[in-house]
């Protein structure tokens, strides 16, 4: 199936242009371009002045933009990885100047709907896992070549799964049988290792996630790029992050609530108010799905979005 005909549905649409505070003549950052439908709807609200500059760690994400956008003097594809951003605006000339700076996170419809990529196990297909498929090592080759102790630690850190130990061993001593090539052998592996069930989810559901972000160090990329965002953003710009699931979601909102207390002082030195100097403000409480967007897209049911705008500090 071609690229360009998988279907992705945008999630908080308007929450998003509503938490950027779109303006016709701004410059803004999606820094998850996806299948571009959070970025058409920023390009529809620019005028001739406004810009956007997109950026994705997927060359299908880039590929699949259609001729409309491609041919848009209005924005800049960009394939690469998000860490790029201060570069990338140091590039322009933007530095500080930057009106919105949007993150998306997580796998994208599309990526788990081609069975090629190897991120779901809905499908038997190769176990992939890799965000930019042209580069690093496939979530197959490291599961052959990786330690015990390390599977179980990925498992545990970056899936939270009870069963790490145990789904590690019966990894090793499977593939001294046979090696692991598609996501059914791992997914009907972690089913009989697991002895117990959770309501409306699937066995292998921690394990695939836990490698995912491990292979593509999805956090630790999160982690530094959220920092440049601070001097990319101008005064009042906003910062918008859409999270997944709760490694995403308690990393962003240390984050932000972090920087929007400012500097630290020891205890016991008084300090006053202007001395703190925060350099984030947090905008609203998290925001949420409606009932009638997870009815329609039952993907965006655990979405959650918070808003931060840069001050003075």
């Amino acid at each position: 199936m071609n690229i360009t005909e998988y279907d992705h549905t945008p999630v908080l649409l308007n929450e998003v242009l509503q938490g950027l505070k779109v303006s016709p003549g701004g410059f803004y950052v999606d820094c998850t371009f996806g299948r571009g439908g959070h970025s058409r709807a920023i390009l529809r609200h620019l005028s001739e002045q406004g810009r956007l500059v997109a950026i994705d760690k997927d060359p299908d994400a880039i590929a699949a933009a259609n001729d409309e956008m491609r041919n848009d003097p209005r924005i800049t594809l960009l394939h690469g990885p998000y860490t790029m951003l201060k570069k990338l605006i140091e590039a322009h000339k933007m530095l500080g100047q930057v009106d919105g700076i949007l993150f998306d996170l997580g796998v994208s419809s599309p990526q788990l709907d081609d069975p090629a990529r190897g991120f779901s196990f809905q499908k038997d297909c190769m176990l992939d896992m890799r965000m930019d498929n042209t580069r690093g090592m496939t979530a197959a080759e490291w599961l052959s070549s990786a330690r015990e102790a390390e599977i179980t630690e990925v498992l545990q850190r970056y899936g939270e799964e009870r069963y790490a130990r145990r789904i590690a061993r019966a990894i090793i001593r499977k593939r001294s049988e046979k090696p692991f090539r598609t996501t059914q052998q791992l997914a009907q592996l972690v089913s009989e290792a697991v002895p117990t069930r959770e309501k409306d989810k699937h066995p292998a559901t921690r394990t695939f996630q836990a490698i995912r972000i491990f292979l593509n160090n999805e956090l630790d990329e999160l982690s530094i790029t959220l920092k440049q965002t601070i001097d990319v953003l101008k005064i009042g710009g906003r910062l918008v992050v859409i999270s997944f699931h709760s490694l995403e979601d308690r990393l962003v909102k240390r984050f932000m609530r972090n920087e929007s207390r400012g500097d630290k002082f020891p205890p016991e030195i008084p300090v006053t108010h202007e001395l703190i100097t925060p350099r984030l403000k947090i905008i609203d409480k998290p925001i949420y799905p409606s009932e009638k967007e997870i009815s329609e897209n039952p993907r965006a049911r655990s979405a959650v979005m918070r808003i931060a705008e840069r001050v003075r500090g």
